[in-house]
């Protein structure tokens, strides 16, 4: 993609938030308007090493978290102001040397896992009209940057970002991201390219914009998006999403195409990739079928910097991400409602992925396969409604990575207690 591409992506696409701007005053106030809520998580993992390695044969560790979520409402006015505060704590309860497979806890320089950690960070936002400015730290949940939140504690990033929806139907993004804490640590850190076998590529500046149309009755959208990790790799990202009601059925798709490079003066060196994903979808009463296809091409690894998620991809799972060099997979997946049997709050879901033609620098026709299954009960009534426990069984199999060879339990318990 060309220099300009990205360009119209990050400044021009910027430039429309401002064109044809109504003004109007905000209506809930500062306090009114405001939320607050503490998610009690407790998370036990386990991860049974199958490879060649005897140094490593088991990884385990059990640690109590709360995460305080407080969002402000707006100032009344022309222009309303706000602030969200995000304040983690984690607390070891079980966990001894070789937990650092767990990424539960950060690690100290004697293998030692750390008794406790956490962050508090804070956001100032300006709004006018329906258009949003915020800077601080929080959790960007964005098809090309998707914090992580799958262990005891979510990944930050500390920045800025716009969000503009003047126009039907229309939604506009675009800001830059300076500095990230992983999952598993509580200090700021540069952003990194992650190769699917590291971090390479260190910058201080990850440069976005997006724009994403809705139409059919927003059963349809299209997105166009941009990133640059800033002289490591810049990429650029199309999407179409589509629901169509069939009778009892509902049919979904979720299609993409990623194209990127490297990028400025390639701290990660010379970088190359093309992902095409598909993950559809056909809901039948409580019963949910899914098929995913994914094919990557070039010499890279799909782009994506460390520590993010991988959810936008169609085989993004528990343990893979299925996104190695060349790679070929695909999924099929089984979801189910226990609603339809009178048993509302309780949800199973299994999964198998199959990845082949791997070529990366360990490898050259690598394969690889998961088996994931998920049984999870919500409360929905009573003192402990909300209450959610997820147990959650994983077996992945890679031919080219001996310590991606393994079986793994999780079990979390989350529990949200709302104060506004």
């Amino acid at each position: 993609m060309s220099k300009k591409y990205y360009g119209f992506l990050t400044t021009n696409a910027l430039a429309c938030l401002c064109l044809s701007m109504p003004v109007q005053s905000q209506e809930e106030g500062f306090l009114e308007g405001s939320k607050a809520s503490v998610n009690v998580r407790n998370y036990y993992f386990t991860r049974d090493f199958k490879g060649s390695d005897p140094t490593q044969s088991k990884s385990s560790a059990w640690t109590q978290n709360f995460i305080l979520d407080y969002q402000s409402g707006f100032t009344k006015g022309t222009v309303g102001v706000g602030l969200d505060v995000l304040g983690t704590s984690s607390f070891k309860l079980d966990a001894g040397k070789g937990a650092g497979a767990t990424q539960m806890l950060p690690i100290h320089d004697d293998g030692d896992p750390a008794k406790s950690y956490g962050r508090l960070g804070v956001a100032g936002k300006m709004k006018i009209s329906k258009t949003e400015l915020k800077v601080g730290e929080w959790m960007p949940v964005l098809p090309i940057l998707r914090s992580d939140d799958g262990r005891s504690l979510p990944q930050t990033f500390r920045g800025g970002q716009i969000t503009s929806r003047e126009f039907k139907n229309w939604s506009f993004y675009g800001g830059q991201m300076r500095e990230t804490s992983l999952r598993q640590d509580a200090s700021m850190e540069k952003m990194a390219y992650s190769n699917g076998r590291g971090s390479i590529g260190r910058s201080n500046r990850f440069n976005f914009g997006g724009v994403e149309y809705n139409f059919n009755d927003n059963k349809t959208q299209v997105g166009v998006w941009g990133g640059q990790l800033k002289d490591v790799y810049k990429q650029g990202l199309i999407s179409l999403k589509h629901e169509q009601p069939l009778g009892d059925w509902v049919l979904k798709a979720n299609t993409g195409f990623f194209i990127g490079k490297e990028d400025g003066s390639k701290r990660a060196g010379n970088l190359d990739n093309r992902t095409l994903y598909g993950l559809f979808s056909a809901n039948y009463n409580h019963h949910t079928f899914y098929a995913g296809l994914q094919h990557l091409a070039g010499d890279s690894a799909w782009m994506r910097v460390t520590g993010t998620s991988g959810g936008t991809l169609a085989n993004d799972a528990f343990t893979t991400s299925a996104d190695q060099p060349k790679e070929r997979s695909w999924q099929v997946r089984y979801d189910y409602d226990f609603t339809g049997l009178n048993v509302p709050g309780l949800t199973m879901m299994i999964r198998y992925i199959k990845g082949t033609d791997v070529k990366n620098n360990l490898t050259e026709d690598g394969k690889e396969w998961a088996r994931e299954s998920e049984l999870a009960y919500l409360f929905t009534e009573g003192k402990l409604k909300n209450l959610s426990i997820k147990w959650r069984y994983s077996s992945l199999r890679q031919s080219w990575n001996k310590n991606g060879r393994f079986d793994e339990h999780r079990i979390i318990v989350n529990y949200p207690i709302s104060f506004l």
